[in-house]
């Protein structure tokens, strides 16, 4: 009976690991790696924050696309361009970026910290 119990207790940290660490093959970057690449017409940056939210803070060249429209407006997207997703602190982005993963994008790029990262007020725009 013991050894059932390690068993559960080791599927659920493997789950909870899981949860935390990055899906394979989603690129992160900072928000000061960004600046250096957002002149780069090849790309397709998306913003999932609410159109609020964009309305009241984004970086120019950004598509608003809420995270929640995302999976509808997959179409709207190129899959052979690279993505590069930001929300307000990185949490949606990270969604949004395995929903693009796991439906066939292969160029994904999230980034950490998003619109509350502190270089992304002074530094981008």
């Amino acid at each position: 009976m013991e050894y059932v119990n390690y068993v559960l207790l080791a599927l659920v940290m493997f789950f909870i690991i899981r949860r935390i660490l990055p899906p394979k093959g989603i690129n992160n970057i900072t928000t000061a790696e960004l600046k250096n690449q957002l002149h780069d017409k090849n790309k397709q940056y998306i913003d999932v924050r609410t159109p609020a939210e964009f309305k009241s803070n984004n970086i120019k060249g950004f598509n608003n696309i809420p995270l929640h429209q995302l999976p509808q407006k997959l179409n709207d997207l190129s899959k052979d361009r690279e993505v590069i997703v930001i929300c307000q602190s990185g949490m949606r982005s990270s969604k949004a970026s395995t929903i693009l993963k796991k439906n066939g994008f292969t160029q994904v790029t999230n980034v950490r910290g998003g619109m509350s990262a502190c270089t992304v007020r002074r530094n981008i725009q």
